[in-house]
C-alpha cells in the first residue's frame, strides 16, 4: 500500500521547474525514494536513476562525468551523501550552455557535511525540500489515532499490527542513534542519547524542568 503525497509532489515539481538541482532531505525510511520515483513516473521526458547503495549503479558512476554528461531530462541520484565529490561535477554540468535540458534530483539523509558542501558548491543552483513523515491530511483524519500512536514513518504507520510497528520503531531508533545522529555532528554515546530520549518522552506534556534532567545525567541544565 502506498499513500499519495500530493502536497510534497507539487512542491517538488515546482522546485524542479526553477532550479537545476533539487535536494530531498530527510531521515532514513521517511519516503524520499518513493517520492522521487513518483516524480519520475509523472515526468514529461526521459528519467534516469542512480542508487548509490546499489553496487551496479556505483559501478556505472565509476567515471561520473562520462556517466552524467550526456543525460537529459530528470536525473535522480539516491543516497548522494555517499559521494559528496559529485557536487562539484554537478555544478559544472548545470553551468553548461545546454544545461536547461537536464535537471538533477538528489536524495540524502540530512547531515552537517552534506548541507554545507551542497550549499557552498551549488550556491544559487540548488533548492532543498525537507520531507517529513505522514501528516493528517495525507492519511485522513479518521486515522489520526494510528498516526499519533505509530508516528509518520511509512513502514511504522502501515505495519500490519501495533506489535510489528513497535518492533520497527525500536530498530529504527537504535540505527538512528548509532548511525545518523553522529552525521549531524552530535558525538554523544548512543546509549546516553537513548536514555535522554526516554526521559523526554516520560516528561512529555509536562512543564519543562531541565534541572531535573540535568541532575539525572550529572551535567549542567544548560547542557540539557
Amino acid at each position: 500500500m502506498m499513500i499519495p503525497r500530493p502536497r510534497h509532489l507539487a512542491r517538488l515539481r515546482s522546485l524542479l521547474e526553477h532550479n537545476p538541482v533539487v535536494a530531498i532531505l530527510g531521515p532514513r525510511q521517511v519516503g524520499k525514494t518513493t517520492l522521487a520515483l513518483t516524480c519520475m513516473k509523472g515526468f514529461d521526458g526521459p528519467a534516469t536513476r542512480f542508487d548509490l547503495e546499489d553496487p551496479d549503479d556505483v559501478a556505472r558512476l565509476a567515471e561520473p562525468k562520462l556517466a552524467l554528461q550526456d543525460l537529459r531530462g530528470l536525473v535522480v541520484i539516491d543516497e548522494v551523501q555517499r559521494r559528496p565529490e559529485l557536487f562539484p561535477l554537478l555544478r559544472v554540468l548545470v553551468d553548461r550552455k545546454d544545461s536547461h535540458d537536464v535537471s538533477f534530483l538528489v536524495l540524502g539523509s540530512a547531515s552537517v557535511d552534506l548541507l554545507r558542501q551542497s550549499s557552498e558548491t551549488l550556491a544559487g543552483r540548488i533548492a532543498f525540500h525537507h520531507l517529513d513523515g505522514f501528516a493528517t491530511d495525507e492519511v485522513g483524519t479518521d486515522k489520526y489515532r494510528t498516526l499519533w500512536l505509530r508516528g509518520g514513518f511509512p513502514r511504522s504507520f502501515l505495519a500490519p499490527s501495533d506489535t510489528v510497528s513497535a518492533r520497527w520503531r525500536r530498530e529504527f531508533i537504535r540505527t538512528f542513534l548509532e548511525r545518523d545522529v553522529p552525521q549531524l555532528g552530535i558525538h554523544i554515546p548512543a546509549i546516553t542519547l537513548h536514555r535522554f530520549w526516554r526521559m523526554l518522552a516520560h516528561y512529555h506534556a509536562q512543564v519543562w524542568n531541565g534541572a531535573e534532567l540535568a541532575r539525572a545525567f550529572g551535567v549542567a541544565a544548560t547542557t540539557v
